[in-house]
């Protein structure tokens, strides 16, 4: 892997080395995870307890215990806060809890970075499982919340697109052939609508045209050739 953040670190390989977090060496360190010689074997538990169905403890849970053990293997030289966040959605997903892996709390841990790494360390230090518990059903509340809440705003801009189309010089479905392309590629060129619609090049550009002045589309190059157009509205409703 190269390009990439972290690429001299081994990137997809257990660390043959130590790590720590947080000071400029171990002895500094916040938190330093168990030596390298021992991550198969906390690997190879750490599976065994996402594939144990005897225990009956509730899916939210466990995944929060799967998180906090995997942020405490900390088996990778880099990038382990992210794998470790991305388990979350792929583990609710396999439990049929979620349609798609859509439940993402980096965003709510970012926003509460110290209380994140305060409660992982109280469980270290103060066997406070609990607290941790608390914590990370609080970011899947507020996260889901947030969530619904821009699921409920697409659905409405869904809607009014669908009305705003229904009012040009062009053919409705041809128009809504467009659009259903641009919710999957909200920035393309008028050559990639022709390829991912079939319509002509000429309706084509009669749509771009109609939809630039409806607003729906917004021309970002400043050029007269070449244009790239941005679905702009619809990708805002992600950044709020």
């Amino acid at each position: 892997m190269t390009g990439v953040r972290g690429e001299h670190k081994t990137p997809g390989e257990f660390r043959i080395s130590q790590n720590w977090i947080g000071g400029s060496m171990p002895s500094k360190a916040v938190y330093v995870p168990p030596p390298h010689t021992e991550i198969a074997e906390l690997l190879t538990d750490f599976e065994k307890f996402i594939n144990n169905e005897e225990i009956d403890t509730p899916d939210l849970i466990k995944i929060a215990i799967l998180h906090y053990q995997f942020e405490s293997i900390h088996p990778f030289l880099d990038g382990n806060g992210r794998i470790g966040r991305l388990l979350i959605p792929l583990y609710i997903q396999s439990k049929g809890m979620l349609n798609k892996s859509c439940l993402y709390i980096s965003d709510y841990i970012e926003r509460n970075k110290d209380e994140y790494y305060d409660c992982l360390t109280r469980v270290r230090t103060q066997n406070d499982m609990i607290g941790w518990i608390k914590f990370f059903l609080t970011a899947v509340i507020e996260t889901s919340k947030i969530a619904k809440d821009k699921f409920k705003k697409v659905v409405e801009f869904t809607m009014e697109m669908d009305r705003k189309i229904l009012n040009m010089t062009v053919k409705p479905e041809n128009a809504k052939k467009v659009l259903d392309v641009l919710y999957d590629e909200p920035a393309v060129n008028r050559k990639k609508l022709v390829e991912l619609t079939g319509i002509t090049e000429s309706t084509i550009k009669n749509i771009i045209n109609n939809f630039v002045d409806k607003g729906i589309l917004v021309e970002t190059t400043g050029y007269t050739r070449n244009q790239i157009f941005k679905f702009q509205k619809y990708t805002d409703l992600f950044l709020k």
